[in-house]
């Protein structure tokens, strides 16, 4: 467990991200979203992060809903703001759906970018309603790439304030970049930052920045989209890279790195997963997962032991930085 500075949150080094329970492209049933939750309980995972925006507020109640029958002292728990949601105008004929952002659910509310002090605290008070839960333990400001102002001179010292009442544990920011992350990590006193997709097998941003300004500030970064979406797990034509179709050439990269895990006699899953742990700024690796079987693959896959032969043939092959550590 690694502890987020004074706060008193802890986080376990394999967590559990819910966008999948939040009907992700396709549509997860009640049953199967709680025997995953479930799956993630039994192997041992005590992380779980979420958002409003996965499936307009579904991931939060399902993931809630699931643990409800769990020690709350026992789990660490995240959610987002910034993007509030608010009832659709209910003037249409009811039979919208959510597809336009990922999600197949019905368009019952839409998002709006909101990083005041108002909107952070009343996101956060919805957010609790869902979940069945009086505080989170991590709150992070939400994919703030196009609202940076706003997020740093309301949402942040918002984040501050509900920190200060209890409300929250712990507080950061979540994104699918890594400049800004390390902005945050400079200019103000975030605990963590979770960072998606910048610190993978296929691309190496957050090493180049974000990790080594954390590890200086004594910031944890959680690393979400180890995967890039898929194409690390299961690299093929057609496979998405950062929700879309992968381009050839970090297909045929992928292709190559699949070739020598197997080479290793490991998956490409396992060298992904432990590529993302690695590095000492790393304090936990999220999996996306939206089946029990799945869930047990990762936590299964996050265990194997991988060979320094199989880094060393990476370098070689030009195929990873000659300077990040594994």
């Amino acid at each position: 467990m690694t502890a987020l500075g004074t706060t008193g949150v802890e986080l376990g080094p394999l967590g559990f991200g819910t966008a999948a329970l939040g009907n992700l492209y396709t549509e997860v049933g009640e049953d199967q979203a709680h025997e995953a939750v479930t799956a993630a309980w039994d192997a041992g995972i005590r992380y779980f992060d979420t958002a409003p925006h996965y499936g307009l507020g579904l991931a939060e109640r399902r993931l809630g809903a699931a643990l409800r029958t769990r020690p709350r002292s026992e789990y660490t728990l995240s959610t987002k703001v910034g993007r509030r949601l608010a009832p659709a105008d209910r003037t249409g004929d009811g039979t919208g759906d959510d597809l336009a952002a990922g999600f197949a659910v019905p368009a019952t509310h839409h998002r709006v970018w909101d990083f005041t002090a108002d909107g952070i605290r009343r996101t956060l008070e919805a957010s609790l309603d869902r979940l069945g839960l009086d505080h989170v333990d991590i709150a992070y400001l939400h994919d703030p790439d196009d609202h940076a102002e706003a997020a740093f001179r309301e949402g942040y010292p918002a984040l501050e304030r509900l920190r200060a009442e209890g409300l929250v544990g712990a507080i950061g920011a979540g994104m699918n970049q890594s400049a800004m992350l390390t902005r945050f990590v400079h200019d103000t006193d975030v605990d963590v930052v979770l960072c998606a997709g910048r610190h993978t097998l296929l691309d190496h941003s957050a090493p180049a920045d974000l990790l080594p300004a954390a590890q200086a500030r004594g910031v944890a970064v959680v690393i979400g989209g180890a995967f890039n979406s898929g194409l690390l797990a299961d690299p093929r034509p057609g496979a998405t890279y950062d929700y879309t179709q992968a381009p050839p050439a970090l297909l045929e990269r992928a292709l190559r790195l699949r070739e020598t895990a197997r080479a290793h006699g490991i998956t490409l899953r396992a060298a992904a997963l432990s590529h993302c742990a690695a590095h000492p700024a790393v304090a936990s690796v999220l999996i996306g997962a939206r089946s029990a079987a799945e869930v047990r693959d990762c936590a299964e896959q996050y265990a194997v032991p991988v060979p320094a032969s199989f880094w060393r043939e990476l370098r070689e092959r030009g195929l990873l930085p000659r300077e990040e550590p594994v």
